[in-house]
């Protein structure tokens, strides 16, 4: 018996302090991420929150948010943004709308072809733009639709002109400091 979205929902109000996603009909409880993943996917949506609500641009949302997606998977990236004129409100519940932009960051119980799965999800789903981060390897990958990925490295630069015009992050400044 496939799941559905309110069986999601049931779910997650019996066991709040779980993540979980609908995928195929089945729920997947997600692990927590490590330190590292976690701070980078937070300085990743600091630094998009920084560009895009000043300009009102769109939300940005963490891994916290769930997006009902038109196959009915209900998934939530790491960090996410819609633009502004397709989520005029924030949902109370689940945004039924594909994010323009999901940004994964590999935990150490993650896979890397397993994350490059679900961001190709999300671009067959409509997502234009897919980011997939590597903090042990310290590379950022960039993949849309129907190209090639681009690999960036320190001394690289992020750039999504598409959906964040002007917007550049330097790819070392993803990474955790390291205080002496």
């Amino acid at each position: 018996m496939a799941l559905t979205v309110k069986d999601l929902e049931v779910l997650q109000q019996h066991c709040p302090d779980y993540r979980m996603e609908l995928v195929n009909g089945e729920i997947i409880v997600m692990s927590p991420s490590g330190y590292e993943s976690d701070e980078v996917a937070l300085e990743v949506g600091a630094q998009l929150r920084n560009w895009v609500r000043p300009r009102r641009l769109g939300r940005v949302t963490g891994s916290s948010a769930g997006f009902i997606l038109p196959n009915s998977d209900t998934r939530a990236p790491n960090v996410s943004f819609v633009q502004a004129e397709r989520l005029r409100r924030s949902p109370r519940s689940f945004a039924e709308v594909t994010p323009d932009l999901t940004v994964e960051v590999k935990s150490p119980t993650d896979s890397i072809a397993g994350l490059r799965r679900k961001i190709d999800d999300f671009l067959s789903l409509g997502t234009k733009v897919g980011i997939l981060i590597n903090p042990e390897k310290e590379w950022v990958e960039i993949r849309r639709s129907g190209q090639n990925a681009i690999v960036l490295h320190n001394g690289d630069v992020i750039t999504v002109p598409e959906l964040l015009p002007g917007w550049e992050v330097k790819v070392e400044d993803l990474w955790s400091p390291t205080f002496d």
